[in-house]
């Protein structure tokens, strides 16, 4: 009986062990996950940043361009992203499952807004934001703020 109750055990074990690959990655607060999926798509793993992304039609697809662009890229530039850092320039807490951010990396140094959204307890990434918002960050001030969040 100890040796099935042992290899048991063990078996469980074992199991429980290898399901750390297929858990679920969850980010702490909204600003978590913007860090998370931005760093896996700078690195170039989309799939490690579709974790951290609101799951529509549309955000798949703005992934998969995103993802295509990122491939057709030189050695040398994928290189330099994965070795950029991430800038947050402004934080805007629209509501307290919403939030919008300025952010940029430290190679290309453009940019850019992300809306991030607090769905069902987890906060993730509405990539979709990224490219149909109204608001030109390329010449962000925060001097000169404008409001371009509708309420």
């Amino acid at each position: 009986m100890k040796p099935i109750a042992l290899i048991s055990s063990l078996f469980f074990l074992l199991m429980a062990c290898n399901n750390s690959d297929t858990e679920e990655k969850k980010s702490d607060n909204d600003m978590d996950a913007a860090r998370n999926f931005l760093e896996a798509a700078l690195k170039g793993d989309y799939k490690d940043a579709s974790r951290y992304m609101l799951k529509d039609s549309a955000n798949l697809e703005y992934l998969n361009v995103t993802e295509r662009g990122y491939q057709r890229l030189s050695a040398d530039e994928k290189s330099k992203l994965k070795g950029a850092s991430l800038r947050f320039f402004d934080t805007q807490q629209v509501n307290d499952s919403t939030t919008i951010t300025i952010f940029a990396n430290s190679y290309k140094n453009d940019k850019d807004t992300l809306r991030i959204l607090k769905t069902s307890g987890q906060w993730l990434v509405d990539l979709k934001y990224l490219f149909e918002h109204d608001m030109d960050t390329s010449n962000y001030n925060p001097k000169n703020k404008i409001d371009t969040i509708q309420k």
